[in-house]
């Protein structure tokens, strides 16, 4: 069963951005990880097949897909889940989080909610777990899609931008602070002029959840997604390769390294644009990710 979960929209300018924050919905999830269910934090819209599941990046939420979302919603059943341990999804105190944990806990939203083969669209870390999910579950995706994906290397896909030892210090005292999420939020852009405070809120609004610190801290501590370049070749779903051809999180080496390695992939150029092509350049992302699903 769903309920509604009301967030804070005080600072959000964007028609996109209060739309999507008004349709977020926890569902209790039951999993293998703990005797009580988990409540995850998820957005559905749109009908038809076959559904698209969106998975966002590090320190992140549903809200980075805001723009994206009700474009391809036009078109098919589309879904953005908040990982365990991220977003406005519950951090039960106990448990761990990791890339085993996170995996669990999609696999058991999937076949709690979706029940069906999915189009997977994973952005930075979300690509990781998009990989990870695709050669565990192969009979759970029929298509991948990567967006600027972490994976070809080791750790977090913003681990460059962390302090080690991570703690408490990092996390509150670092992370927490606007200045700091803004500097992040311009280095993910091509065009600086998206790093607007309607963006910086969007980031935030998940930042008082309880624990969030805490599952940061286990996260990072856990060893993040350590690269998959080994297993590539194991992918066996048609895959699309999206990739700001101006990337300064990620670089843009690794785009043509997945392409290699993954057979039969596609890769596409976004033009103009940085490490976050649906935030950047929504239109030409959904376009191609139509084409790719329907064409």
């Amino acid at each position: 069963m769903s309920t509604s979960f009301a967030i804070p929209t005080d600072g959000l300018t964007e028609s996109t951005s209060v739309a999507l924050a008004a349709s977020i919905q926890r569902m209790q999830v039951q999993t293998s990880l703990m005797g009580d269910a988990i409540a995850t934090a998820y957005v559905c819209q749109g009908q038809g097949e076959p559904p698209i599941l969106f998975l966002h990046g590090f320190d992140s939420s549903v809200m980075e897909f805001r723009r994206l979302l009700p474009k391809l919603a036009e078109q098919t059943q589309t879904w953005a889940l908040d990982l365990l341990g991220f977003g406005f999804t519950e951090r039960p105190d106990a448990l761990e989080i990791s890339t085993r944990t996170i995996q669990q806990h999609l696999y058991a939203f999937w076949e709690t909610a979706i029940q069906r083969p999915v189009v997977l669209v994973g952005a930075s870390m979300g690509g990781a777990a998009a990989i990870e999910f695709a050669l565990a579950f192969p009979d759970a995706v029929e298509k991948l899609v990567l967006l600027d994906s972490a994976g070809y290397s080791s750790g977090p896909a913003m681990g460059s931008l962390l302090i080690d030892p991570l703690g408490y210090w990092v996390t509150e005292r670092f992370l927490r602070m606007p200045k700091v999420r803004q500097q992040i939020s311009e280095k993910a852009y091509y065009d600086r002029s998206f790093a607007s405070l309607d963006a910086q809120c969007c980031a935030a609004l998940h930042l008082d959840c309880p624990n969030w610190s805490k599952a940061l801290i286990s996260f990072t501590r856990s060893g993040g997604y350590r690269s998959c370049r080994d297993r590539l070749s194991q992918v066996q779903c048609p895959t699309l390769i999206l990739w700001g051809a101006s990337d300064k999180i990620l670089g843009t080496k690794d785009a043509v390294r997945f392409q290699v390695g993954i057979p039969g992939s596609r890769l596409l150029w976004v033009a103009d644009c940085g490490h976050v092509p649906h935030l950047e350049k929504p239109d030409f992302t959904a376009d191609a990710i139509v084409d790719f699903v329907f064409g």
